[in-house]
Order: C-alpha cells, then structure tokens, then sequence
C-alpha cells in the first residue's frame, strides 16, 4: 500500500512500528488471563496498550474495555438498552455505521421504538433535530463523530448535553474519526464511545469501547471473567499491544498527520475543476481533513472504480461494509441525493503517507477514465 492506495477510511495499512510491537507476541506463549510467568507478561503488555488506548482518549485505563471489532462494541451498547429496560425509546442518526442501525432494528423488533434523524442535505446532523425526537422515555442516543463515507463531523458534544439532560445515555461511534481529528471523551460529554485500529495504522481484529464511570454496561459476551467481567473471550495480545503502539504513535504525530492529509486532499479536488460536471458531498461543513466524497455526473461509479483499479488506484463506491451492493448506500439515502448524483459518486481517503504526485496521477487518470465513460454513455444514448 503506497500513494496508489486511497481507501484509508476502509482500513489503513499497518504501520511498520506498529508491526515491530506485535512480533515478539506471535513468538511467546501464554494466556494473559493465566498465573504463570508468560501470562502475567501477556497481561501486563496488555495493561500497558489499555495505558496508551486511555491516554488518547484522555479517559482513565479501568475504563477502556478491548473488543474484536467496533461493530462488537456498539452491537453491545445497543444490547445493553434491551437487557437493562424492557422497552423504551431510541434516537440514532439516519446515516449511523451499519452495526448501529442494524443493532437497533433489532431491538425495533423487540418492541422499542426507534427515532432516526436525518442529516441536513450538508451532511451535519442538527442538534436541534435530534433534541425534537427525545421523549421521556429515551434510553439512548447515537450519533457517530465523523460519517465513513463524507467524512462529515458531527456535533456531538451539544447532541450529548441535550441527550444527558433528559436522562439519555449517549453512545458516540467514534471509529472514523481516531487519527485524523483531535478529541477527547471528556470534550465530547459522551457516556460510550468506540474505536478500531485498523483504522489507524494498527491491526485488524482489535477494538474498544470506552465506557463512562458510573454508566451501566450489560456484557454481550458472557463465559469469562476478561476485561473485569465485561468481555468475555481470550485477549488477542499481540492485536492489542499493536493497538496500542498506533494509539501512541496518534497521540504523537497527529497534528503532522492532520495537515499534511489536509493539504493533499485539497490539491486533490482544487484539480476537479479540470474534470468537470463534479460535486464534492459535505465540503461546506467539517469535515475529516482526508476524505472526498465526489459525485462524477453523469458516470457509473462502480464502472470508473473497476477502470481505476485496472490502473493501480484503490478507491471505493462508499463505505466498505456496503461494497458489492448495487444500490444507493444508507448514507446517501440520509443525504437526499439524486440516485443519478448517488451511484455516480467515489470516495476518495487519503492517508498519511499519501504524496502529491498520487494526487496528480490519480487526476491524469480521473480525467481520461471519466471522460471516456461520458462518451460511452453519450454514444448509448444516441442509439
């Protein structure tokens, strides 16, 4: 993965420091959860990547529960309403991560009831349109930090205050958003919150949910006495201490990261204008500084990715978890967009070792593969 790979929302490829971390665990036996001298070394390399985890979100380590995935831990708040409350009221935004709106469906089907807000045409979610859809009787609120496929930021920290103050916890699926934007869980005023390593330079396979002091948390998986009782399941320890290295290499060079993402991304859509007939989703609020989202009028978008990758660009139709599904992604459907504007449109994710000179090879290719699907298309429309 180089300059050619511009999929980074999907995942990133593992940092060469990070993969350094985790070696010697794939060499040393031992379960962390054992008494002897190898588990007590697996546990401890643990604890010390719980320290790292905890320090980027600016929470306390007891608080930071690791899980497999970001979809495990939000499938496990949203199961936690259904084994603390025998009914209730949900609120979730109209384009949350599908393990959140599946989640909830589910619990829909349970008898709660299920409030989705959709987001402004802009892509921004308005505080005020979550706050019309709190009742009394509201166990829960979600509302990702930053959107996978616009990259759009969401308000959550006023979403959270006016959530709280009617007696709502708030689960904030923060996956997106670790090492690309700045934050903390304090700032953010959230009672659960998710992240995802891969997402970040570190490894498949680890994740976790920070959980608020005080805050009731119901285990989804149960059979073990891990993670203080709340996950069950033998620790992944070199998954872990990798996830731990990429949050420390985050805490220190995100601000470089950040800028430098910024300004390729830039370059990026200021050289559009030669292409034509483009729209860039979400550019008019925040927004992460790596991610565009770019309806190409009037061009397939799975036939312009298929014509990219023959020519070395990875890029994606919308988020992954959506891949391969010809239809309209539930975030566009939230948006508003023009099925026309909606299949016509790639998402481009820069990362931090993406360079200027990918950002101009890929706008040589962009201008030659969609002007030579506009003519295609113009030519089957004259016949």
């Amino acid at each position: 993965m180089g300059s050619l790979y511009l999929d980074h929302n999907a995942t990133t490829p593992v940092e060469p420091r990070v993969v350094a971390a985790m070696m010697p665990w794939f060499e040393r036996a031992g379960n962390a959860a054992s008494l002897h001298e190898l588990g007590r070394r697996g546990r401890e390399a643990v604890e010390t990547a719980r320290d790292q985890v905890a320090a980027l979100l600016g929470a306390a380590p007891p608080e930071i529960v690791f899980t497999a995935s970001g979809t495990e831990a939000n499938n496990a708040v949203v199961q936690t309403v259904a084994d603390t409350h025998s009914d209730g009221h949900l609120v979730i935004s109209a384009f949350e991560h599908p393990s959140i709106l599946a989640a909830a469906a589910r619990l829909e089907e349970r008898g709660f009831a299920v409030s989705r807000v959709a987001p402004e045409p802009s892509g921004r979610v308005m505080p005020e349109a979550v706050a019309a859809q709190l009742r009394r009787d509201t166990r829960l609120v979600c509302l990702m930090l930053a959107n996978n496929e616009i990259g759009s930021v969401q308000p959550v920290a006023e979403v959270a205050a006016l959530a709280q103050a009617r007696g709502a916890r708030v689960l904030c699926d923060a996956v997106q958003a670790v090492g690309k934007i700045p934050f903390t869980v304090g700032e953010l005023g959230v009672d659960y919150l998710t992240i995802g390593a891969h997402k970040f330079y570190g490894p498949l396979g680890a994740a976790a949910l920070w959980i608020g002091r005080g805050v009731e948390f119901s285990p989804l998986l149960v059979g073990g006495s891990h993670e203080r009782h709340r996950r069950a399941g033998t620790l992944n320890v070199p998954a872990i201490v990798g996830f731990g290295a990429a949050a420390a290499l985050v805490d220190e060079e995100l601000a470089a990261w950040s800028d430098h993402m910024l300004e390729v991304r830039d370059r990026f859509e200021a050289g559009l204008a030669s292409i034509g007939e483009t729209r860039v989703h979400a550019a008019a609020v925040p927004r992460l500084p790596n991610t565009s989202n770019v309806a190409f009028l009037g061009v397939d978008a799975e036939a312009l990715m298929v014509r990219l990758d023959l020519r070395g660009f990875a890029v994606s139709t919308g988020s992954a978890c959506s891949s391969g599904v010809v239809e309209m992604s539930e975030t566009m459907k939230a948006l508003g967009v023009d099925e026309n504007e909606a299949v016509a449109s790639l998402r481009i994710s820069f990362g931090k070792d993406s360079t200027g000179a990918g950002v101009e090879a890929l706008l040589t290719a962009l201008r030659e593969e969609v002007a030579a699907l506009r003519e295609l298309g113009a030519e089957g429309a004259s016949v």
